[in-house]
């Protein structure tokens, strides 16, 4: 993988057109309410991603009435407080102030759910406390139009397993068999891309950042130094001469050839010898300085690596993904590391790819 989505790029681009949208509506108004919010923008998901952040305030609002003098959670009272809240909702009046940063979140997290939904799903996944909890992912998607299909079979398959909720780790692995079930393609982005355009420019190129290894220029030899002047050197005089000299002969012995020192580590060799050759010679030395030694890989994986390692490198099977790591985890040596990847693992993978070098690097904190 040469390009990689840049979040810095979506954010920038989220805060230029939800400003234009801004500028726009509060041009003649002070207020904005709720059917506005509706039919704010030309691109629907972000006035529905809005919505969305208004019923998590709402809620997180209705979560602090709290009293150590009064049962809120008495059915009455519960009862009078949905239909309290329901009224509220409907008389939102927000100000261009506090209703800026709503519009660029829920435009960053339109542009995010448009152009690169794996990672948006991975942001819903991680729920609070590495727990997805069913009731707010069915709120979190309820205001979701674009790529939703996949979220909605999951919810579906949890509903129907009677779940609460599910670990980080389960809802994941549940989410890849679903994606590989429904042999899931992302929605066409060209009609997205006009009307976003409508407001400001976009060029969906300038959303991607090269993650292709920067080689550095050689470096030109500098050219050798001008001759110098080559001046003879003065004849010696000629020796005096003495009678010779009648000595011995002295037995010499043959001149022997100047020891070098030979010794080297031993090549790698059997399976592991390739690994250990174009990783470690490759890697190890721009990587060594920068890694910091873990005691497990299972534990130091984010949502976004298991989804990431799973589809590209073990090809969309979590399950084997997860012996892998657990392996890997068990082993005592960097060495029987890259034998065992090598042997059971790495034949189909692209030594070249970001994920590759990525995972190695993680199985290398493994053991330094």
């Amino acid at each position: 993988m040469d390009e990689k989505i840049s979040l810095e790029a979506i954010a920038l681009y989220g805060d230029m057109y939800a400003d234009a949208v801004l500028k726009g509506f509060f041009a003649s108004r002070d207020k904005i309410t709720g059917p506005d919010i509706l039919k704010l923008c030309n691109v629907h998901q972000v006035n529905l991603f809005v919505i969305r952040e208004l019923l998590r305030s709402w809620k997180d609002e209705a979560k602090k009435l709290k009293s150590p003098y009064f049962d809120y959670e008495h059915p009455d009272v519960r009862e009078a407080l949905d239909n309290f809240m329901g009224t509220l909702s409907q008389q939102i009046s927000i100000d261009r102030q506090h209703f800026a940063p709503l519009l660029k979140k829920a435009s960053s997290q339109a542009l995010m759910a448009i152009f690169d939904p794996y990672d948006f799903y991975v942001m819903i996944l991680t729920g609070k406390n590495n727990k997805l909890e069913v009731a707010s992912f069915r709120d979190e998607i309820k205001y979701m139009k674009v790529n939703k299909a996949p979220l909605d079979r999951m919810l579906l398959r949890m509903e129907q397993r009677n779940m609460t909720e599910l670990a980080g780790n389960e809802a994941f692995a549940v989410l890849d068999e679903i994606l590989e079930e429904v042999n899931f393609t992302p929605e066409d982005v060209d009609d997205y891309i006009e009307q976003f355009s409508a407001v400001v420019p976009l060029d969906p190129a300038s959303f991607y950042v090269s993650t292709a290894p920067v080689v550095p220029p050689v470096r030109q030899a500098p050219p050798p130094p001008p001759p110098a002047e080559v001046r003879r050197p003065t004849p010696p005089p000629p020796p005096v001469s003495t009678p010779p000299v009648s000595t011995p002969p002295v037995s010499q012995a043959p001149p022997q050839p100047k020891q070098h020192n030979t010794m080297r580590p031993p090549a790698p060799t059997g399976a592991a010898a390739s690994l250990n050759e174009k990783h470690s010679r490759e890697s190890r030395s721009s990587l060594g300085n920068n890694l910091h030694k873990i005691s497990r890989i299972k534990d130091s994986l984010t949502i976004n690596q298991k989804f990431m390692f799973t589809k590209v490198l073990f090809h969309g099977d979590f399950e084997l993904f997860s012996k892998a790591i657990d392996r890997l985890d068990q082993l005592d040596t960097i060495q029987s590391a890259l034998r065992y990847i090598e042997e059971e693992h790495a034949s189909t993978w692209d030594r070249d790819s970001e994920e590759f070098h990525e995972f190695m690097e993680l199985v290398e904190k493994r053991f330094i």
